[in-house]
């Protein structure tokens, strides 16, 4: 009897563009992790995913190579697409953030730098910092299923960052001095398919950054009674829209 492989978790790799009819070829970390860590035997199987909305089921053939067996839709990915703009907290909270950020379905995360940051690293550490967490984000990515990585960008100033908002997309900020309750703003665009989420650093916002954000376009938001920590409030910001949004 022939196994259904459609249902049956396997580990996950992320590769370029796969070709079908051609073997796969996995190298570097991803190889090692496949080989070394897994210690996959020949005939075990590992999913591939190229970003094309689709995976695939694969078995090892032996040293880097391996044959395509089936394919399927991804069913994890998110219809919507989810940015988060990040002000840049201080120590290594930022990576607990992008983590998060993924495993909840966000598509784009974005650090930012505003007034109140206290973290502010230099352009010589900014690099590693990013390669870091595109590393966390991928991750993430293969350990919550996801179709594809997040994308994380460089940082970016505040007033840039709002440069980055298209009015066509539904833009909240949270505030901590008060706003309109989520559920109401998610009642009012339920069919929204593009959301931008701009979540303030330790210090939170000043008032002319809100009047700024509100300028361009972003709707100012509540989380509500209570004040949450700035790695606290992206992870239950999203939650709470993927959640009212039929994403979870």
């Amino acid at each position: 009897m022939n196994m259904d492989l459609t249902n049956i978790r396997f580990p996950r790799f992320f590769v370029g563009r796969v070709v079908r009819g051609e073997p796969l070829i996995l190298s570097g970390e991803d190889l090692h992790h496949a080989t070394k860590v897994l210690r996959l035997k020949i005939g075990e199987k590992v999913v591939f995913c190229d970003d094309s909305g689709l995976e695939y089921i694969c078995a090892y053939t032996g040293a880097d190579s391996f044959e395509i067996l089936a394919e399927r839709e991804n069913d994890s990915e998110p219809k919507v697409h989810l940015r988060l703009f990040q002000c840049a907290p201080k120590s290594d909270k930022l990576d607990l953030i992008v983590q998060k950020a993924t495993e909840l379905g966000a598509s784009e995360i974005i650090p930012v730098i505003s007034k109140r940051c206290v973290s502010r690293p230099d352009s010589s550490k900014k690099s590693n910092k990013i390669a870091r967490l595109e590393k966390i984000s991928e991750a993430a990515a293969k350990q919550s299923g996801r179709g594809k990585i997040p994308l994380v960008h460089e940082f970016t100033s505040f007033s840039d960052a709002l440069k980055l908002h298209k009015k066509e997309n539904l833009g909240i900020i949270f505030y901590e001095n008060g706003g309109i309750g989520i559920n109401e703003i998610i009642a009012k665009h339920e069919n929204v398919c593009n959301v931008d989420v701009f979540i303030g650093s330790e210090g939170g916002f000043e008032p002319l950054e809100i009047e700024a954000a509100n300028s361009a376009g972003l709707i100012t938001a509540s989380l509500g009674k209570r004040i949450l920590r700035t790695e606290t409030a992206p992870i239950a910001a999203i939650a709470v829209i993927m959640n009212l949004l039929g994403e979870m």
